[in-house]
């Protein structure tokens, strides 16, 4: 059933229609508005705005929204997951799941893969983009390497420019926070556990 829900939440261009699944899970968990904002610690308004798609969330903000029912990004994003040994093994490009919010890029690899212990993933930051002015942090550990362009990586009070070919090692309870302030995208490849983007 959570699987046919989803399918149709998707908006025509493959993309997830962010107000409406959140509306979906938000009932889902027996949560008024108010209650989940008190929840999360934002205003009524914020989750009606991103409910009603007035508003796109930053990868902070949804994540401080979903920290109120509680539930990871990927959780939010996936279809029902497959049980049993009949799990694929190989994605395809095309198979992998799109997390992307406002213009950061975020594809999943193994969508159907149930009770993962990490999340790897192809991020794209457009040129001017940003996890958001929250600073991010979670148990858990994060790595990646940047394949294309530049993005300014700040963990705790340091800030860090990687281009091609760098890459970064962190444990998450470090606050943290990703931008790309330049005029072409980033491309880059990485991986965090616990599976709680």
């Amino acid at each position: 059933m959570l699987c046919k829900i989803f399918l149709r939440i998707h908006k025509g261009n493959g993309r997830l229609d962010v107000g409406i699944r959140l509306k979906s899970v938000r009932k889902k968990h027996g949560l008024s508005q108010r209650e989940l904002a008190k929840r999360a610690g934002v205003t009524n308004s914020t989750i009606s705005m991103i409910e009603k798609n007035s508003v796109s969330p930053s990868v902070s903000s949804l994540k401080k929204v979903l920290a109120g029912i509680p539930m990871s990004m990927v959780e939010f994003f996936s279809e029902e997951s497959q049980e049993g040994t009949d799990i694929a093994v190989i994605y395809r490009y095309n198979d992998l799941l799109d997390l992307s919010l406002q213009d950061v890029q975020f594809k999943l690899v193994g969508k159907s893969y149930g009770k993962r212990a990490m999340a790897f993933l192809e991020e794209i930051y457009a040129p001017g983009s940003d996890t958001g002015e929250d600073m991010l942090a979670h148990v858990g550990e994060e790595a990646g390497i940047v394949i294309s362009g530049k993005l300014e990586v700040t963990v705790n009070d340091g800030i860090h420019i990687l281009e091609p070919g760098d890459s970064y090692y962190f444990d998450s309870t470090r606050a943290h926070r990703f931008r790309n302030p330049f005029d072409e995208p980033c491309k880059l490849i990485s991986a965090t556990t616990p599976a709680n983007f």
